[in-house]
């Protein structure tokens, strides 16, 4: 038994050495490491167990005989995350490059599977070459197997992605499906061709970080979520993103301990919307006053920065947060925002997670580029997001709600649990100045001081029509509140709505206008 103790203990040490020494320190000279330090470091001390540590690749493939390396280029197994049961896999880059084979998608597979069946998360740490081009089709398959797991698991398990280094061509893929992308600044990159193709093919000279480093992700595409300075960071910021979430899509999000006061009133909140209805301010502050002391947590940080999405607590419970940011285009709707809002609120709809939604916003963005850009068809998405979705939505009207955009951003009329404005709120089927312009555009011709008499109009339509109370007239507000009121009413309506049962028509899916 000793002997075979020792046998065992030996290939144990030869596994975890991957692809070898020489090829570890390499991966440490890049400032990267390797993928087992990685998941010691993401999951809690002591808590991992591995999968499939002494699976190896088919060595009759083509250029591959006599290369035999114990675990073929991946880690899998599962642990806990803050003392919460997580699956994870990490590409082992010292392994053939980290490239895909047979072997290796057959073990990501397993424990894909394995989480879906007992309801917990799963995290993919990339590090890869992509295809293994030796087992040819086979590779090919590989990733369709994972890419088709990857969409059965979608808003049944928190997907999460950590693009460490390289993920090229088809590769790209099952990271898109996911939930949430985290890259890491410098070190990691995502595109479908690299750089020499697209030189070869259209003549174009582009660097790796220019076309697919996490920078330009994070901001330009919006394919990723965050953009890190380090590894570290990144593992550091996917923990504290699972601590929101609930282990599957039949589960409430976890509530911890509150540390603050639920009945603070923050005088603060009264100063912070400006008077001037053009004023830019932001909406984070405003945010970061409501919700519990330190919790917000800002997802899509760099994208679309129009709209603010994240996570954040209110009496220790999780919510999402979406808000117009009237700082950067006035908090304007246009194609990508509404795109980033429509997935993060679905996101929230498919794992229980309550929506509290901040709107300061005059409309959508006109232009022919916005137009011929299909905002009709993006902006829908918000829409539909809304619409369909089954938690509690809580919303808060802060200053401007005109036009279509007042419906689309979680109004009483499509699902809105409880509604509130602010005194400052303006809800009206435009601007005051556009519908004086419309209605009054004999009356301003004839006047000896159009100008004068334009703003007397305006202040008139303000008094009159922009105005919350004639909407709370109507019950599409459930109140008018004093912003320091705001923290502690959400705080009663979310326990309130904490039993909320809600139901769709029976269909095997809607079709969301892509």
């Amino acid at each position: 038994m000793e002997d075979r103790i020792d046998e065992l203990r030996e290939k144990r040490a030869e596994a975890e050495k991957g692809g070898g020494e020489d090829r570890i320190e390499r991966q440490h000279e890049k400032g990267k490491l390797t993928a087992r330090e990685r998941i010691d470091y993401f999951l809690d001390d002591g808590t991992f167990h591995e999968f499939d540590q002494f699976r190896t690749h088919d060595t009759h493939t083509f250029g591959m005989e006599g290369k035999r390396i114990m675990g073929d280029g991946v880690v899998t197994g599962y642990g806990e995350v803050n003392g919460r049961k997580t699956f994870v896999f990490a590409h082992d880059f010292t392994v053939f490059g980290g490239s895909l084979g047979e072997v290796f998608a057959e073990k990501v597979c397993k424990v894909m599977d394995k989480a879906m069946d007992v309801g917990a998360p799963v995290v993919g740490l990339n590090d890869s070459a992509g295809a293994r081009i030796q087992e040819g089709v086979g590779s090919l398959a590989g990733y369709a197997e994972i890419f088709r797991r990857n969409t059965e698991a979608s808003g049944v398990i928190p997907q999460l992605s950590g693009i460490m280094g390289p993920c090229a061509g088809g590769a790209v893929y099952s990271p898109a499906i996911t939930d949430f992308v985290f890259m890491v600044k410098e070190s990691s990159h995502m595109f479908i061709t690299g750089p020499e193709v697209i030189k070869t093919v259209t003549g174009e000279e582009v660097s790796f970080e220019e076309l697919g480093g996490a920078q330009t992700h994070a901001s330009t595409s919006g394919v990723a979520h965050f953009a890190e300075d380090s590894e570290e960071e990144a593992l550091d910021h996917m923990r504290r993103l699972l601590s929101y979430l609930p282990q599957n899509n039949v589960e409430d999000p976890p509530r911890v301990e509150p540390w603050d006061d639920p009945e603070r009133r923050d005088e603060e909140l009264n100063s912070i919307v400006p008077d001037e209805p053009r004023k830019p301010y932001d909406i984070t502050n405003v945010v970061d006053r409501v919700v519990d002391e330190g919790s917000f947590f800002e997802t899509h940080a760099d994208f679309a920065k129009n709209i603010v999405t994240g996570f954040a607590r209110l009496d220790g419970r999780s919510v999402g947060v979406v808000a117009n940011q009237p700082r950067v285009n006035a908090g304007t709707l246009d194609i990508e925002s509404s795109e980033k809002g429509a997935r993060f609120v679905r996101f929230c709809d498919a794992f229980n997670v309550p929506i509290l939604t901040f709107v300061d916003v005059p409309g959508f963005m006109p232009g022919t580029d916005q137009e011929h850009g299909g905002i009709i068809r993006h902006g829908a998405k918000l829409l539909y997001a809304y619409s369909e979705a089954t938690v509690p939505l809580l919303t808060v009207i802060t200053r401007k709600a005109y036009g279509g955009a007042y419906d689309v951003m979680a109004s009483k009329h499509i699902g809105g649990d409880v509604n509130y404005a602010w005194p400052t709120a303006e809800i009206a089927v435009m601007g005051p100045q556009g519908a004086v312009n419309i209605l009054y555009d004999d009356e301003l011709a004839d006047a000896d001081d159009p100008e004068q008499k334009r703003q007397e109009l305006i202040d008139e339509y303000r008094e009159e029509f922009a105005n919350p109370y004639t909407a709370a007239d109507k019950g599409f507000l459930d109140d008018v509140l004093e912003p320091p009121e705001t923290r502690p009413r959400l705080i009663d309506d979310l326990e309130m709505l904490s039993s909320k049962r809600d139901s769709l028509p029976d269909k095997k899916h809607g079709n969301i206008p892509i």
